[in-house]
């Protein structure tokens, strides 16, 4: 029977499918077309570039208040509109210069078209307020204390999307947010130079909290309708945002009584010409680099502004706060709280998919 066996092996063999295909030399899929976007390099710089705009906005911000002899308290000696409405006015007129530099009065006509502009008109208004309630709280709070509450982002997000679309958290999500927001509080508390006597300036967290809400639901739709209107160039859209943008904020900067009664750049230094740049710098590189990087790098570039923001504080000399690892300490557990949310994202889903696979 062994000759038999044998012959009968070769011949299965020789019949299967696998028998005659050559081996694997990774050179077949060699002519199939890349996928699209920034490569690791160019990801990683705009990881780096989006932490460093993140963290020196309100550093700088901070670094151009002026201690009130009357009340020994650090505040912004400028009208708190001012820098904003200089932006605006810089941004209205350099998107309309670049959509006639670049495609003439073809797309500078695309400005005005009306659906796309009643649609971004609303949402511009609405970014004008974040802006009233950004300058407003950071007047209260310091540059780190101010960064760490942004995170609450993360809550009123997940609040947002449970109450708008009924997609809800799982119990270690909900966890890790509250997490997040006791780790927030003992930096206010303990942690930060607003709070060191124990006292939290509650107007500021309010108008944080507002800031907060404000901008997620901006950026829920300003991402949709960038999106729906994609046939627009980047810079027809910044304007069309800015045309209401700039118009409310010159009616809050009129409504204050101070902007343009006490002079439009009075206590206007060096410093605070910075802040006039980083709102620009912000404000186009905001809706231009965050489409290039996902949701997780973002979240995770927000939070490691936190460090950065605090460090700046401590080494700079401008600034009078000093190394203390209770500080530091607080200032890491907001960045691992924020990461350990981020990252559980994945694993929830996966956990999901599993149930369901198994149901």
């Amino acid at each position: 029977l062994f000759p038999y066996t044998t012959l009968f092996r070769s011949r299965r063999s020789a019949l299967s499918p696998f028998a005659a295909m050559p081996p694997y030399t990774g050179a077949e899929f060699k002519d199939l077309p890349k996928p699209s976007g920034p490569g690791t390099a160019a990801k990683v710089g705009l990881f780096c570039f989006f932490v460093f705009t993140r963290a020196i906005h309100p550093t700088i911000i901070d670094a151009s208040k002026t201690m009130d002899e009357e009340t020994g308290k650090r505040g912004l000696g400028y009208g708190k509109m001012t820098v904003v409405i200089a932006e605006s006015f810089f941004t209205l007129i350099a998107g309309q210069l670049m959509a006639l530099a670049l495609g003439g009065m073809k797309e500078w006509r695309m400005i005005w078209d009306p659906k796309a502009l009643k649609v971004f008109s609303a949402i511009g208004f609405m970014y004008a307020i974040g802006d009233y309630l950004e300058m407003a709280s950071m007047g209260a709070l310091g540059g780190a204390a101010y960064q760490v509450l942004l995170q609450s982002k993360l809550l009123i997000t997940a609040l947002m999307l449970w109450g708008i679309k009924g997609q809800k958290q799982a119990m270690l999500q909900w966890n890790l947010l509250l997490v997040i927001m006791i780790s927030m509080c003992v930096y206010m508390i303990g942690g930060s130079d607003s709070g060191s006597s124990g006292v939290i300036p509650l107007m500021g967290v309010f108008n944080v909290l507002l800031k907060v809400t404000v901008s997620c639901l901006c950026a829920v739709l300003a991402d949709k309708y960038m999106k729906d209107f994609k046939n627009l160039p980047f810079y027809v859209q910044i304007v069309q945002l800015k045309i209401s943008w700039t118009i409310t904020i010159l009616i809050i900067a009129f409504a204050d009584g101070k902007t343009f009664q006490d002079g439009f750049f009075t206590g206007w230094t060096p410093v605070v010409a910075g802040v006039f740049g980083s709102f620009v710098v912000k404000c186009w590189s905001t809706m231009a680099i965050l489409s290039l990087l996902d949701s997780v790098l973002k979240n995770i570039g927000e939070a490691s502004a936190v460090l950065v923001i605090y460090f700046m504080q401590v080494l700079l000399p401008i600034f009078p706060d000093k190394f203390e690892i209770p500080s530091f300490l607080s200032v890491m557990v907001v960045i691992l709280s924020v990461t350990a949310y981020v990252g559980a994202k994945s694993a929830v889903d996966k956990a999901a998919l599993w149930d369901k696979m198994q149901k």
